[in-house]
């Protein structure tokens, strides 16, 4: 007994000194709910055609369709009300209520966008950008809790870690961009050692923790079909189409830690080990399509995203690894539009249906709750020419996003030798999230 407690004091305390408990989660920002307002507000419907710094993780080609530079303050509040309803138990209820634990995301945004093309001997449009989003409005860069969980747990909602992206694009003839960019997440290490008690006091303690980026690629390409095809107007004039790549990314911890305990573990100690991941994006290739009027444009996305790679991943997790969790690739569909109500005023809209990747309704011990999703969303920007103070013109946007889960059933097991039934529980798993977010844009 007395040594399971020191294996479960070294798990605890190794933990510790790679994060705070927040309760994260497989899903992230830019893909669970959007980064900016209009993002949120078109469900990525128009993202590939979003000319502003969020471009740098949608789209980077498409930095190059507004020849402003820009500096823009933002804050993302995401909060789930996620519920799992017991259907039957076998007497083994763990529950304590409908109501899943989950914090809500609180990101605060900033990014800046500008003109390169002075600096070189070309006159074709280049373009720099970076976007950054820090979790509980900027006082956590790494939100992250890898666990077990006998009342269930939510595969895509929590809070997120550091996002930060940064790339550029670069119109290589008129009509034609290819946009470049970076995704960068943090893989921690930690490695502790120390002489402990059999009551847990320790001495001649050895803490080292690192964390290194992680760089994965983002390409993008848009195409201005009338500046392609047409010398003038013809049928082509007003269609844009657009395409990008994101490779597969994840925050990642590795923990390696050893004790010795006199008379009871020598040296070289007791070893405990683990390898964990968290807010997993697959690869996922999207393909877009837009037509411009005089006042108004619309869009549709389809977004391919390669969840299946997942499994293999969670094979080598050594805290899910038990779990047998397997996942499918998806489609996922999403259109959108926005008009111009008046000078300098829009109004944005979009609708996406979102498919569970989540094969499965059982993951042992581990208990993923994953939900089919319908997502609307809804937005309003104003733009000031001549704001006071401020020498160049100021963009106000904001935009709301209401995400409705399908219920589902899911049965919950687990490897407790005193509980014989397995599955113990059968849950309907369901709930809404509600997204709220506004930016502050300079144009300049």
């Amino acid at each position: 007994m007395q040594l399971r407690h020191v294996r479960c004091w070294l798990a605890v305390g190794s933990l510790s000194l790679c994060s705070v408990p927040a309760f994260a989660n497989m899903g992230n920002l830019a893909t669970t709910y959007g980064v900016l307002p209009g993002d949120v507000a078109s469900a990525q419907a128009l993202s590939l055609f979003n000319s502003s710094v969020s471009a740098t993780y949608y789209n980077p080609a498409y930095l190059t369709h507004d020849p402003r530079g820009e500096l823009t303050l933002g804050l993302l509040h995401g909060e789930q009300d996620l519920t799992a309803k017991s259907v039957s138990n076998n007497g083994y209820q763990v529950r304590e209520g409908d109501t899943l634990k989950s914090s809500p995301t609180q990101h605060v945004l900033i990014g800046m966008k500008t003109d390169l093309t002075s600096i070189t001997k070309y006159e074709r449009p280049l373009y720099f950008g970076f976007m950054a989003g820090v979790e509980k409005y900027g006082a956590e860069m790494m939100a992250f809790n890898s666990n077990t969980s006998s009342q269930g747990q939510s595969l895509t909602y929590g809070r997120e870690p550091l996002f930060l992206n940064l790339g550029g694009g670069l119109e290589v003839i008129e009509g034609l961009s290819l946009g470049l960019s970076a995704r960068i997440t943090l893989q921690a290490e930690a490695k502790m050692r120390t002489n402990s008690t059999l009551g847990g006091t320790t001495d001649s303690e050895e803490i080292a923790v690192a964390a290194k980026p992680s760089i994965r690629p983002i390409a993008g390409l848009s195409a201005d079909l009338g500046k392609l095809l047409c010398s003038g107007d013809c049928w082509a004039s007003g269609f844009e189409v657009a395409m990008a790549y994101r490779a597969y990314s994840n925050t990642s911890t590795k923990i390696d830690a050893n004790a010795i305990i006199p008379t009871v573990i020598n040296d070289p100690g007791l070893f405990l080990r683990i390898n964990t991941l968290d807010s997993y994006q697959p690869d996922i290739l999207a393909l877009g399509v837009q037509y411009s009027g005089d006042r108004w444009r619309a869009g549709v996305t389809l977004e391919q995203q390669n969840w299946s790679d997942l499994g293999g991943e969670l094979e080598k997790d050594t805290v899910k690894d038990q779990a047998n969790l397997e996942f499918k690739d998806i489609i996922v569909p999403r259109i959108g539009g926005e008009f111009e109500l008046m000078d300098n005023i829009f109004l944005t809209g979009g609708v996406a249906l979102v498919e569970s990747p989540l094969k499965g309704n059982r993951s042992l011990d581990v208990n993923y709750f994953d939900n089919d999703k319908t997502i609307v969303g809804l937005g309003v920007a104003m733009e000031f020419q001549s704001p006071p103070v401020l020498a160049f013109p100021l963009r106000l946007d904001f935009g709301y996003q209401y995400q409705q889960l399908k219920d589902r059933d899911f049965e919950l097991t687990n490897t407790d030798p005193l509980n014989p039934s397995n599955p113990y529980e059968t849950v309907t798993a369901g709930g809404e999230v509600n997204v709220f977010t506004g930016s502050l844009t300079v144009k300049f």
